[in-house]
C-alpha cells in the first residue's frame, strides 16, 4: 500500500498505481494461461486510468452494468463494451446505446423474451448490430433464467432480428467463504447446459461468459471462453477475509485521520473514532464479515459501526491507541461502494508523486 502523501486532507481514496499495475498484470496472465480471455467489469474503477491499463494488459474489453458507463467509457475510447445487465430499453436509452453503436461493438445482456422485443422495438433496423447475451442463473438466483428456458429468449432474438453472441453469469453465491467451489461448479454445470441447448437448436454460441473475482483464479476454459472479474484490480476487505487476496496485495485504501480516542474500561470499548465513514466506505457488511472494513497498519483492530462521518475502530488492547491526528489507511469492505462516493481518487506512484484520477463514470446509474 502506497505511503498517505504529506498535507493529504482526509478521508481521501488512495490509489497504490504499483500494486494496482501488479493485480492487472497478475490477473491478466492467470487467466491467459487458463485460455481465458479477460473482460473485467469496469464499475469497480469507473476510471479511464484503470481501464486503460486493463485493455494494455491485453483485455479483450470492458464489461460495466449500465448505459451510462458503457458510453463514458466509449466517449473515452474504448472500442469493445459488454452491457452485462438485463436492460430494459426506454427511450433514453435507445437514443444512447444507438450513439454507442457508432462508436464500440457492443453486447448488452438479456434475461427475457419480452425485454428482447421491447429492445427491438426501441432500436428498430439497429437492433441486429447488437450481440445479445443471454444472462442464465448459476445459482446466485439475482436476474438470470434457468438454462432450459435460454432457448425461449434465443427464438424471440431471432425472430426480431436479432443476434445471439453467448450466455453469461454472475456466480454471486461466491461471495461466501464456504461457497467458492460450489460457486465454480455451478457455474459450469449452468453455462455447459445452456450452450447445450442453444447450439443443438442451430445458435452459434461464440462467447461462454462467467467469473467472478472470487471464483475467477479457478475458472478454465473446459466449458468458459471469457471471465469479467472487477474488484481484483483493488482488492478489499471482503476479497482478504474470502481469501482472495492478501494485505500486501490491496491496492486502495482510504486516508483517514484520528479524530477520538478512549481507552475504555469494563463496559466501554477501548476504540478509536476516524473521520472516514459510511460516505466514503460504503456500508456493505455482508453476515460473515468480521467488521465494516479493516485497517492497513493493525490487521487485528475491527471496525464494529459507521455512521455518515465516523468509523468507531475497535483496538487490541496489547496495542497502544493511535494518537488524535494521526492517518491510517482504511481498507473498505467493498471496494465498488467506496469508488463510486467520489469524484477523484488520488493515485500515488512508487517514486511518491501524486496525481488526481477523475472517476469518469462515477454515478451513471442508468
Amino acid at each position: 500500500m502506497a505511503l498517505i502523501p504529506a498535507g493529504t486532507s482526509t478521508p481521501q481514496i488512495i490509489i497504490d498505481v504499483a500494486q494496482l499495475e501488479k493485480n492487472i498484470d497478475k490477473m491478466a496472465q492467470r487467466v491467459a494461461s487458463q485460455g481465458l480471455k479477460l473482460r473485467p467489469h469496469a464499475k469497480t474503477h469507473k476510471m479511464l486510468e484503470v481501464a486503460s491499463r486493463q485493455l494494455d494488459a491485453g483485455a479483450a474489453g470492458l464489461t460495466v452494468a449500465t448505459v451510462g458507463e458503457a458510453l463514458s467509457f466509449a466517449l473515452q475510447g474504448v472500442a469493445k463494451i459488454f452491457i452485462a445487465y438485463p436492460l430494459w430499453v426506454n427511450e433514453s436509452q435507445a437514443e444512447r446505446i444507438l450513439e454507442l453503436i457508432k462508436r464500440a461493438k457492443l453486447s448488452i445482456g438479456t434475461d427475457s423474451v419480452q425485454a428482447v422485443e421491447q429492445m427491438a422495438r426501441m432500436l428498430g433496423e439497429q437492433a441486429s448490430k447488437i450481440r445479445l447475451m443471454i444472462e442464465i442463473d448459476s445459482g446466485h438466483h439475482r436476474s438470470g433464467v434457468s438454462p432450459r428456458d435460454a432457448l425461449d429468449i434465443a427464438e424471440a432474438a431471432r425472430d426480431a432480428g436479432m443476434r445471439v453472441n453467448g450466455v453469461f453469469t454472475f456466480p454471486g453465491h461466491s461471495y461466501n467463504p464456504d461457497g467458492i467451489d460450489c460457486a465454480v461448479n455451478d457455474e459450469h454445470k449452468a453455462l455447459a447446459e445452456a450452450t447445450r441447448i442453444l447450439r443443438e437448436a442451430g445458435f452459434a454460441i461464440k462467447r461462454i461468459s462467467g467469473g467472478s473475482t472470487p471464483t475467477a483464479a479457478l475458472s478454465d476454459n473446459s466449458v468458459l471462453t471469457e471471465v469479467r472479474p472487477g474488484v481484483y484490480v483493488f482488492g478489499d476487505a471482503q476479497q482478504f477475509e474470502l481469501g482472495r487476496t492478501g494485505f500486501d496485495e490491496i491496492a486502495l485504501t482510504v486516508a483517514a485521520t484520528v479524530v477520538s480516542r478512549h481507552e475504555g474500561d469494563e463496559q466501554i470499548p477501548r476504540r478509536i473514532v476516524v473521520d472516514a465513514g459510511s460516505k466514503i466506505l460504503g456500508s456493505d457488511r455482508p453476515s460473515w464479515a468480521t467488521g465494516y472494513g479493516r485497517i492497513a497498519e493493525c490487521p487485528d483492530a475491527r471496525i464494529s459501526a459507521l455512521s455518515e462521518h465516523h468509523a468507531t475502530v475497535l483496538w487490541p488492547e496489547n496495542l497502544d491507541l493511535p494518537d488524535y491526528g494521526q492517518q491510517l489507511q482504511v481498507i473498505p469492505n467493498h471496494v465498488c461502494q467506496a469508488v463510486n462516493l467520489v469524484d477523484s481518487v488520488l493515485a500515488v506512484h512508487a517514486d511518491g508523486t501524486s496525481e488526481l484520477w477523475d472517476v469518469a463514470a462515477r454515478g451513471l446509474n442508468y
